[in-house]
């Protein structure tokens, strides 16, 4: 935190300065407002990389169940969902279970509200029970009040009473039974741990997009989720899905509240994994995320479409919390949560209003051209005022760059980068990342700034099925969502032309990606090959993950060799 701190206050000291040279006005007052706010929040970001470098001194063993085992169910909440994809996982995961010596009861909790859609679901349940011999259960709701919180919680009132433990899953998670036994030991070893939440992998990416993702949650996100960890403490996260809960805490402390109003700011709240996360710690249950349980995975957006349909929902389920931040009796850690993701969408609004500041404050204050110009290769800087403000580019890259550099230099001198590929092909992998994420930064921004706005609009996103089959974008359809960005930098670019040329050269990294944005929509979402953003699950496929794509396989051929015999397809797709 006071690495973030300072960090914010030395980007804001090194802007007043430069502006102080040639008189400070309400737009550099402005500037150095935003630039205060928005550096904090990169700077949170390098510290939890910081933080989280150094490795577990003593990494939690995994306790074994004490007979006899906790009653305990596992929870696969769907809707509009693929139903032989979504019932060849819970396949999978049942035959796991059984080989790992646990009897679990597994519960599928549909809210598909489409009659055809749920017909199929019906279809692809009895295939699995035909197939497996356990206590697998299929339940639809009419109503789908809450949507997966109240589908959760509506489980919960009806037949939580049986249970002591419950693992929440996502339609596309996977986890081992050799996993849920760690986990179910781990919540039994500690009477006071309400929710233990597992790092999910991402697994099955094609994509460009797809798999920078998974090799970015691989190789990445162990250690900033190790810093979240550390940081947090016992009012840790919860995201929502591949994670153990105590049956009774919470039923006794996460019901969720209807909010006041209408949507998008009323109604009923989207991001409900943060609130339940903030009522158990406030009930005074440990909260608790371990990133060394390995066998936990789930999938991912193939292309940057599908990943901003998601995004915007997040986007208003975290400006929801905005009426939760003085809740009564919340931890303070709580609330920095409810804070930070607010701040993970408003400083993309925040980061466009400091580029429109930086444009009127320079056509405010005409200055000497020590900006440097396209002709010049090796451009002068006469000014310290430039220097400053050039310190401060390389610091704000620096925050961006600097971590994930940093868990590369971790990864090789623990070894740890072997699993993705050797040391080199890591490098290449993180390096290739980096650039990625250079390049798409400003699409991100555009459409997280429309997300906010439409939000603050009152434009109700409301909760869309999720779009897993999404793959390859054909450039038309990449043009038609795309092309709204490539107007906007054009756009941009010609009225700092005019207005601040001297600005101009300073844009062309955020303006250029936008003009080419359906180029790179389109691009991003084609197959890769597996020379770049290897991971260790490509290297040694999970047993789990290998009988689940055989099981997928198997159900599809059946269902297609029985839809050309019908002459209708008995799949579904969301």
């Amino acid at each position: 935190m006071a690495f973030a701190v300072l960090a914010a206050l030395t980007a804001t000291v090194l802007l007043v300065e430069a502006a102080i040279q040639d008189g400070l006005d309400l737009w550099d007052i402005a500037r150095a407002t935003l630039i205060l706010v928005t550096t904090a929040w990169l700077a949170w970001g390098a510290a939890l990389a910081l933080v989280g470098l150094p490795g577990r001194r003593h990494i939690p063993t995994a306790v074994e169940i004490t007979a006899p085992c906790p009653k305990t169910v596992v929870l696969m909440p769907i809707y509009n969902e693929d139903p032989t994809a979504t019932f060849a996982r819970i396949a999978a995961m049942h035959r796991s279970i059984i080989a790992a010596g646990l009897t679990l009861d597994i519960a599928i909790l549909s809210d598909t509200q489409d009659p055809t859609a749920a017909a199929q679901e019906r279809i692809a349940f009895a295939r699995l029970l035909a197939e497996t011999d356990g206590r697998i259960f299929y339940r639809r709701r009419t109503d789908n009040r809450g949507r997966k919180a109240g589908n959760i919680e509506e489980f919960i009132r009806g037949s939580g009473g049986a249970y002591e433990f419950a693992v929440i899953l996502d339609a596309d998670s996977l986890m081992e039974g050799e996993t849920l036994r760690i986990l179910i030991a781990r919540m039994q070893a500690d009477p006071d741990l309400g929710l233990l939440q597992t790092l999910p992998q991402i697994i099955g990416a094609r994509s460009f997009f797809g798999r920078s993702m998974q090799f970015s949650s691989g190789f990445h996100s162990p250690v900033f989720t190790r810093g979240l960890a550390r940081l947090q403490g016992v009012a840790g996260p919860f995201w929502g899905h591949n994670a153990i809960v105590r049956v009774r805490a919470f039923a006794a402390s996460c019901a969720m509240p209807e909010l006041t109003g209408p949507p998008p700011f009323g109604g009923h709240i989207l991001s409900h994994d943060y609130v339940e996360a903030a009522l158990l710690a406030r009930a005074g249950w440990k909260v608790q995320v371990d990133e060394t349980i390995g066998g936990s995975f789930e999938g991912g957006p193939e292309n940057i479409i599908s990943y901003a349909k998601r995004d915007r929902r997040w986007c208003q389920g975290n400006l929801q919390h905005i009426r939760l931040l003085f809740a009564p009796g919340m931890k303070g850690w709580s609330r920095f949560v409810f804070l930070q993701g607010i701040f993970a969408y408003l400083v993309s609004v925040l980061w466009a209003a400091f580029l429109v500041a930086s444009i009127l404050a320079t056509m405010m204050a005409p200055e000497p051209d020590y900006f440097p110009q396209p002709h010049q290769l090796f451009p002068v800087f006469p000014s310290d005022r430039t220097k400053q403000i050039t310190a401060l580019a390389v610091g704000i890259g620096g925050l961006l760059i600097v971590p994930k550099l940093s868990v590369l230099i971790g990864a090789i001198f623990s070894g740890r980068a072997e699993g993705f590929g050797g040391a080199r092909r890591a490098a290449l992998s993180v390096m290739s990342e980096i650039l990625l994420s250079s390049l798409l930064a400003p699409l991100m921004l555009m459409y997280q700034t429309r997300a906010v706005a439409q939000v603050f609009a009152r434009r109700d996103g409301g909760w869309p099925a999720s779009s897993r089959a999404e793959g390859v974008l054909p450039l038309a359809s990449s043009l038609r969502d795309g092309a709204w960005i490539t107007v906007t930098g054009g756009v941009s670019l010609i009225i700092v032309a005019v207005l601040a040329p001297k600005l101009s050269l300073w844009l062309l990294p955020v303006c250029v990606p936008m003009l080419f944005a359906p180029f790179l929509i389109a691009w991003t979402s084609r197959t890769l090959t597996h020379s770049l953003f290897t991971v260790p699950q490509e290297r040694q496929s999970p047993a789990i993950v290998t009988a689940y794509e055989a099981q997928l396989a198997r159900w599809t051929a059946d269902v297609h060799s029985l839809s050309q015999e019908n002459g209708a397809d008995l799949n579904v797709t969301a």
